[in-house]
């Protein structure tokens, strides 16, 4: 029987332990352009290893999740982070785990808002992308190079995800 996860609001603190959240945080606000622009300043810093590593950006383009949604494996990213910004105007769901001796814990879920981007940490447990209601792109910085940069863990027993309130 699947274990049922509670969904949460996304919050820089509550996702500390994973990495990054991407948003138009006032602090890091600096006037540039003759004073025309505001500049979010140093959101995040994408993570890359390996010879021959590289930072690149992409557009994915993910398809709504039916719910509710049972959540049957984690991965991560030995080599590099990975930050998933909405380009569509459109709330996102993620699910993180910490690490327990090198398998994922419980995942918990978290509700991005339209203007929210996240940047999971190099090794963070993390479900693949999840968009909601309508297909939606995301631009994701990521490293791209040599080695397996890609480590996947499917449980025993699903946890399970409601529909969000949006």
């Amino acid at each position: 029987m699947p274990i049922e996860l509670p969904i949460r609001p996304l919050t820089a603190s509550a996702f500390a332990p994973f990495g990054d959240v991407i948003e138009a945080e006032p602090s890091t606000m600096r006037l540039i352009n003759g004073g025309t622009t505001e500049r979010f300043h140093a959101l995040f810093s994408p993570e890359i290893a390996g010879e021959g590593a590289r930072v690149i950006v992409n557009i994915f383009r993910g398809q709504p999740r039916a719910f509710p949604y049972e959540i049957t494996m984690m991965e991560r990213h030995p080599f590099g982070s990975q930050s998933f910004s909405p380009l569509s105007g459109r709330p996102f769901l993620l699910a993180v785990s910490l690490d327990e001796d090198g398998k994922p814990g419980q995942p918990q879920v978290f509700l991005a808002a339209p203007h929210q981007g996240v940047n999971y940490r190099r090794n963070t447990w993390h479900h693949p992308l999840m968009a909601i209601d309508a297909v939606s792109d995301f631009l994701v910085v990521d490293r791209d190079g040599p080695g397996n940069n890609l480590e996947e863990f499917f449980f025993d027993t699903p946890f399970l995800i409601r529909e969000p309130q949006i």
